[in-house]
């Protein structure tokens, strides 16, 4: 079975390792104490097995058994069911990877069915361990261990994103624009993705604290749970800044690439003028060679002692007329 750590904790102490959770579920009885059971990745059976021994409503194992979960917060009788999405950055491919985090609380038992590597919960175990008196206050702090570690874990991940975004502005106007526009478009889809992960906790922490009265959640965690709901609203307010960003950004690029492609056809434009200028104030001049260079007996001007030099000025005055034209309407 994919157990990765599985304890019963009496007084916020560990008192037993169980090999199998028949084991943890026996200890639980006989100790009055409070089973902790992480699971990786498990079969269908055993999340079936877990279920049946702490009656946990058939809903939320459905969803536990199907995975691709929005992060949520539901309550079942006195067991609450949490989804949490998880995240870490990879740098290499500049993309934030989601994971899935299952997490039941009831009144004596958590179990976390985990579908990623992140978060780390053995830290978190290791933490809580180290402040007995915090874990004595019961499944419900265990609950506020794991949502401040997916919260810590989110703050690197905005902070990749950060990086990204500085380099893109860096580029913004010295890029030739069409590949910094799909980096700009791929990062806003990771930065939204995240953000389905992060906007739904702020609701989520908000609903454990209008119930902590109602359950007896002590106080001193009620102010944990209020720090956690603080970094979670900045890192929401920092993906919504980020996502303002890129959207202008994004918009930029495109007129800088309209501008550059405008400056472009200007000046291919300016070219061509130049050319068709030439062209005509060369055209001009050899009218008038091919017109005396027709090869006719009877035609003005072949006796005439004055008609080569005639022939030399009217193209002269032809080439020098179009190119003042041209000059005048600013082709030249």
């Amino acid at each position: 079975m994919p157990i990765i750590d599985n304890a019963v904790y009496v007084a916020g102490r560990r008192i037993e390792n169980p090999a199998s959770l028949e084991d943890t579920f026996e200890h639980m009885r006989d100790r009055n104490g409070m089973a902790w059971i992480g699971l990786f990745r498990p079969t269908t059976e055993e999340i079936q097995k877990v279920a049946q021994e702490f009656s946990l409503h058939p809903l939320a194992v459905e969803d536990a058994l199907s995975g691709h979960q929005r992060a949520k917060l539901e309550r079942y009788g006195d067991t609450l069911f949490a989804v949490l999405l998880p995240a870490r950055y990879v740098e290499s491919r500049e993309t934030v990877e989601l994971g899935e985090l299952h997490v039941f609380v009831g009144p004596d038992f958590v179990v976390t069915i985990r579908h990623a590597e992140s978060p780390d919960l053995a830290r978190v175990r290791k933490r809580m361990e180290a402040v007995p008196d915090l874990l004595a206050l019961g499944p419900e702090a265990v609950l506020y261990a794991i949502l401040d570690e997916v919260v810590d874990e989110y703050e690197p991940v905005a902070g990749g994103l950060q990086n990204d975004i500085d380099e893109i502005e860096d580029l913004l106007f010295s890029d030739d624009g069409a590949e910094l526009s799909r980096r700009i478009y791929e990062l806003s889809r990771e930065v939204i993705g995240f953000q389905r992960a992060v906007d739904p906790l702020s609701t989520m922490l908000e609903s454990l604290l209008r119930g902590a009265d109602r359950y007896g959640v002590d106080i001193e965690l009620q102010r944990s749970l209020r720090d956690v709901l603080d970094h979670t609203i900045r890192i929401a307010h920092r993906l919504a800044s980020y996502r303002a960003i890129l959207d202008n950004a994004l918009t930029v690029n495109s007129t800088l690439v309209t501008r550059r492609q405008t400056e472009t056809a200007l000046a291919q434009n300016e070219q061509v003028k130049r050319i068709s200028g030439w062209a005509a104030i060369l055209f001009g001049p050899s009218i008038v060679a091919g017109v005396y260079g027709m090869n006719f007996r009877h035609m003005p001007e072949l006796e005439w002692v004055w008609g080569y030099p005639m022939a030399l000025a009217l193209m002269t005055v032809t080439a020098v007329g179009l190119y003042t034209v041209f000059k005048w309407r600013k082709w030249m």
